[in-house]
């Protein structure tokens, strides 16, 4: 049984779940939507996520995410009051950012070289483009191969494009399947200077945690701005990496993503179950 097929039955119990959540579906309700016995649901659940599906709903609901809310941003007042960005030390470690020249911009990566790629992963297939500069591109597929890349084509317009399944492999190996900070991931941001902006202030949101819109505002100096946030976090060109899917709605709401509500609750629920085995283990 391959991976994507396990990341669609588990994506479409996380989507039954959420929608019936008032009504708590047992394992056997949710084991027969998908078309499992419950011994096989169970058992591809919890080696995705490491944990039981109720477990995992758990962290998804209105109300822990407006907790977690709140705590995150005591966080925030606290490091800002000692002068320290203790949210963003973890990703300075392992995170390198550079964003493209005025003149690379300009002229839509003229003369710059990006190899590319297809991988499964935890959340389904993926799209990943890397410079030698660093990782430029990286969204998950959920339609044609050949629709990805070319509309990732049309925002590097001119640079010298070429297919290599080996090198992006190993990236998205290190990516998501062993632990972040044993890497150094090197970046290379297409953007505005605001949407560069955006996309640095979402990398002080910690693993397993979720932030909002009016704290990414606030921590980029544009509070009133909240409508320009939104559509520089739906921009994000790199998935996962800057994550863009640990902003929520502050009534603790998940809200919409860019690759789907479903897959942004899987992620988020994904981190806070390995970040609680992490913990287990100390």
């Amino acid at each position: 049984m391959s991976e994507n097929i396990n990341y669609t039955r588990v994506a479409e119990a996380i989507r039954y779940l959420s929608l019936h959540y008032k009504q708590q579906p047992s394992l056997e309700d949710v084991a027969a939507h998908i078309h499992l016995s419950s011994f096989h649901f169970q058992k591809i659940f919890s080696e995705w996520a490491g944990i039981s599906p109720k477990k995992f709903l758990q962290y998804l609901t209105v109300e822990e995410l407006k907790k977690e809310l709140r705590n995150t941003n005591n966080l925030v007042q606290a490091a800002e009051k000692v002068g320290l960005s203790a949210q963003s030390r973890v990703y300075d470690l392992f995170v390198h950012i550079e964003a493209v020249t005025p003149q690379e911009y300009k002229t839509r990566g003229n003369g710059i070289e990006i190899e590319y790629g297809f991988h499964k992963t935890p959340f389904g297939e993926c799209f990943i483009a890397n410079t030698k500069k660093g990782i430029c591109a990286l969204s998950f597929v959920d339609k044609e191969k050949a629709s990805a890349l070319v509309e990732f084509s049309d925002h590097w317009e001119n640079a010298r494009l070429s297919k290599n399944q080996s090198a992006t492999k190993n990236i998205v190996e290190k990516l998501f399947y062993e632990p972040l900070h044993k890497h150094q991931f090197n970046l290379l941001l297409k953007g505005t200077q605001f949407q560069v902006k955006v996309w640095e202030a979402l990398l002080k949101t910690p693993f397993g945690s979720v932030t909002t819109y009016q704290n990414i505002a606030s921590v980029i100096g544009h509070s009133s701005a909240l409508r320009a946030v939104g559509s520089a976090v739906g921009n994000n060109p790199i998935a996962f990496l800057i994550p863009c899917h640990r902003v929520i709605r502050s009534e603790g709401l998940i809200g919409q993503y860019h690759w789907g509500a479903t897959r942004k609750s899987a992620i988020i629920g994904w981190e806070k179950a390995k970040l609680e085995l992490i913990h287990s283990y100390e």
